[in-house]
């Protein structure tokens, strides 16, 4: 039995809903990537499950930092409860922000932030490898950072880059500066004194998780911390993506247990209105079967 067939509806963890059979396009068209509710994207999607699964490690969240805010990324950091939530930016575009701030120059005391998020920013910064000496300065002793760039596997980080026309108006807008990284991306990390662990949707989830949700499978985010003799955060679980392939088997199997009792229904109303000549109130029918 194919899973994903017999359970076609979409879970979008950012708005938690069920939406339709299909998400809407994304930038550029890519097909099954917008969640018609609340617009969120796959990154989105898997941003929504890593704070949830991020929750116990991180415990209680004193001051926050959430660096070029995405407001739905915002909403789902609020449900952290910080006590102080800190939303900066350069001030190049019309962010609603609360501080004004180069990242390579963050006004925060060393040690002070429990939780950065910087996504899709250290690629427009000229001096990145200042930036990333900047979190690891900032974060605590305690503190995790959610990094994600645009990187591609197997080259260097091109130091003079462009970004494909589709991908800039659907996340940079039209920045001077963007360059995509390579495998020299984590040497960067350590060497401004981060240490790393690299997550993916599927090593995290599992395959059918990732198809039902429409994550995009292989992009990562790095989870990092200050200093480089700290024990990471250890996310990986090599019984997760079968517990989670198990809870869409029981989805498929209660839908399949559904449409027969739909059947069964309909039929037993077509053998009513044969033997009695007149159509049926469907109040309860009808109830049961549009559910």
């Amino acid at each position: 039995m194919a899973i994903l067939d017999a359970y076609p509806k979409r879970y979008c963890p950012v708005c938690d809903h069920v939406v339709g059979r299909t998400f809407k396009p994304g930038p550029g068209g890519r097909p099954d990537a917008r969640c018609p509710r609340c617009k969120g994207l796959e990154r989105h999607r898997f941003f929504a499950i890593l704070v949830d699964t991020l929750r116990p490690a991180l415990g209680r969240v004193d001051v926050l930092l959430d660096i070029a805010p995405y407001p739905l990324m915002t909403d789902i950091l609020a449900t952290l409860e910080p006590r102080l939530h800190v939303r900066l930016d350069l001030g190049l575009d019309h962010r609603l922000v609360d501080v004004l701030a180069d990242l390579t120059a963050l006004p925060c005391a060393d040690d002070s932030v429990d939780l950065v998020l910087c996504y899709h920013v250290l690629e427009h910064v000229p001096d990145d490898r200042q930036a990333m000496r900047e979190l690891a300065r900032v974060l605590s002793p305690h503190g995790i950072g959610l990094l994600q760039v645009p990187i591609r596997f197997g080259t260097v980080t091109d130091e003079d880059p462009t970004v494909d026309e589709d991908e800039r108006t659907a996340r940079f807008g039209q920045a001077d500066h963007v360059r995509f990284y390579g495998d020299d991306f984590e040497a960067r990390l350590e060497e401004c004194g981060l240490s790393f662990q690299r997550v993916t949707p599927i090593e995290l989830l599992g395959e059918q998780m990732c198809d039902w949700l429409k994550l995009s499978p292989s992009e990562p985010v790095w989870v990092v911390r200050s200093g480089l003799d700290r024990a990471g955060v250890h996310l990986r679980s090599s019984y997760l993506p079968a517990l989670l392939d198990g809870i869409l088997d029981r989805m498929a199997t209660h839908r399949e247990e559904r449409e027969r009792a739909r059947f069964r229904i309909q039929h037993l109303l077509r053998r009513v209105e044969s033997q009695t000549g007149a159509p049926v109130r469907r109040t309860v029918g009808d109830r049961l079967l549009h559910r």
